[in-house]
C-alpha cells in the first residue's frame, strides 16, 4: 500500500503530463489556425485553386492589363518578367512614367498572349506567372516545371473586379485592392444613379473594333457593360462578344452614337467618310467618337470607370456639361496609381 505522500506525487505527476497533453493540443491546433489564416487561396479563370503559404515575391506577368493592376497595387517591385508588347505598344510611355526599369528597358520581356519564350520564363526564377487562360500550352508547360500559374480570361466588369481581389491576395496587397474595388464601384455607382435620374431617351451606340469598321461587341460582353453603366444601349443584340457584320445590318440599327476604341490609324472623321455611310443617324449628326489611348481606359481594368464617364458625356452632353473629363481623369489616375500617377501623361 503507497504511502499518502507517494499518492499525492503520483497524482501530481498524472495532472503534469495532462496538462502537458492539452496544452500541447491547444498549441498544434492555434499553430494550424495561424498557418490556415496565413494561406493563401485563390481560384483562377480556369477554376483551377493555387494555394501558397506567402506573397509572391518574383512574378513574370504577361498579360499588359493585370500588369496595370499590380502597379495599382503597389506591387511593382515583385515585377520581374513583362508582356513584350508593354514596351511594343501605345502604354509604352505610361508604364515608362511609372518604373523606371520599363523606361530603360531592364526588366525582361519573355513573351506575350501570343507566343511564350518557356526557357527565358524559367530563367526568371519565378514563383508566380500570369498568363490567359487561352495559352494552354505554354500553361501547361511552365506548371511541368513547378511554378505556379494564374490564368486569366475576363469578360465582364465582376471578372475584372476577381482579378485584381486576387492579385492583392496573391501579392500580399488585399486590403489596397479592396480599397480600389471599393472606389470604381462608388464612381460606377454615382454614374449609372446620375444617368438613371436625368436621362428620358437611352441614346442607341454602335461599338466599332480597330480591326474593321464592322466588327464590334454583341450583349455578353464588357463593351455591353459600358455602355449600359452610361445609361445607353447597344444596338448589336448578337450574343457574342465579338461578331463581325455587313453594312446593311449597322444601317438598319442607324445608332445614334458611334464609338471606337482607340485606333492609332484611324480617327472619327475616317468613318464618317466611309462609303455607305453617310445615312446613318451618327454620321449626319457627327456624333462619332474615339476612346483616348488604351492605357486610360482599358475595360479591362479599374480604368475602365472612365470610359464610361466619357461614353455618359457624349450621349448626354446637357446632363454631364459641368465635368471636366481631364481633371476627372487625372484624379482617378492619382487614385489608382499613388504618388506615381503624377507623372503619367
Amino acid at each position: 500500500m503507497l504511502a499518502p505522500n507517494s499518492v499525492l506525487k503520483s497524482s501530481i505527476l498524472v495532472l503534469l503530463f495532462l496538462t502537458a497533453i492539452v496544452s500541447g493540443c491547444i498549441r498544434s491546433k492555434g499553430e494550424n489556425e495561424n498557418r490556415t489564416k496565413k494561406a493563401i487561396n485563390v481560384t483562377d479563370f480556369r477554376g483551377k485553386e493555387l494555394n501558397f503559404d506567402k506573397p509572391a515575391v518574383r512574378i513574370v506577368c504577361l498579360i499588359e492589363s493585370a500588369l496595370s493592376g499590380i502597379y495599382m497595387l503597389g506591387a511593382e517591385d515583385k515585377i520581374v518578367g513583362i508582356s513584350s508588347n508593354v514596351y511594343n505598344d501605345n502604354v509604352a510611355a505610361q508604364y515608362a512614367s511609372l518604373d523606371e526599369r520599363i523606361k530603360n528597358k531592364a526588366i525582361l520581356a519573355p513573351g506575350n498572349w501570343d507566343f511564350v519564350n518557356i526557357e527565358s520564363v524559367v530563367a526568371l526564377k519565378p514563383d508566380l506567372v500570369i498568363l490567359w487562360s487561352s495559352q494552354v500550352e505554354s500553361i501547361q508547360a511552365i506548371e511541368s516545371k513547378g511554378i505556379p500559374v494564374y490564368a486569366v480570361m475576363l469578360k465582364s466588369t465582376g471578372d475584372v473586379y476577381k482579378e485584381i481581389s486576387d492579385l492583392g491576395k496573391l501579392a500580399g496587397k488585399q486590403i489596397r485592392a479592396d480599397s480600389l474595388i471599393q472606389y470604381t464601384k462608388d464612381e460606377l455607382s454615382t454614374l449609372v444613379i446620375t444617368n438613371t435620374k436625368f436621362q428620358k431617351e437611352k441614346k442607341k451606340v454602335y461599338f466599332i473594333w480597330p480591326q474593321g469598321p464592322l466588327e464590334t461587341s454583341g450583349q455578353n460582353s464588357t463593351v455591353n457593360e459600358l455602355i449600359s453603366m452610361a445609361g445607353a444601349i447597344n444596338v448589336c443584340t448578337s450574343p457574342a462578344e465579338h461578331i463581325v457584320l455587313n453594312l446593311e445590318k449597322v444601317i438598319e440599327w442607324n445608332p445614334d452614337i458611334i464609338v471606337m476604341w482607340y485606333d492609332a490609324n484611324k480617327n472619327p472623321e475616317d468613318i464618317m467618310k466611309l462609303s455607305g455611310w453617310s445615312n446613318i443617324k451618327a454620321v449626319k449628326d457627327k456624333q462619332v467618337f474615339e476612346l483616348p489611348s488604351v492605357f486610360f481606359c482599358d475595360l479591362w481594368t479599374l480604368k475602365f470607370q472612365y470610359a464610361s464617364k466619357l461614353l455618359s458625356t457624349w450621349c448626354y452632353p446637357s446632363v454631364f456639361k459641368s465635368n471636366d473629363l481631364d481633371k476627372e481623369k487625372h484624379q482617378m489616375i492619382l487614385k489608382l496609381y499613388g504618388e506615381k500617377g503624377e507623372f503619367i501623361k
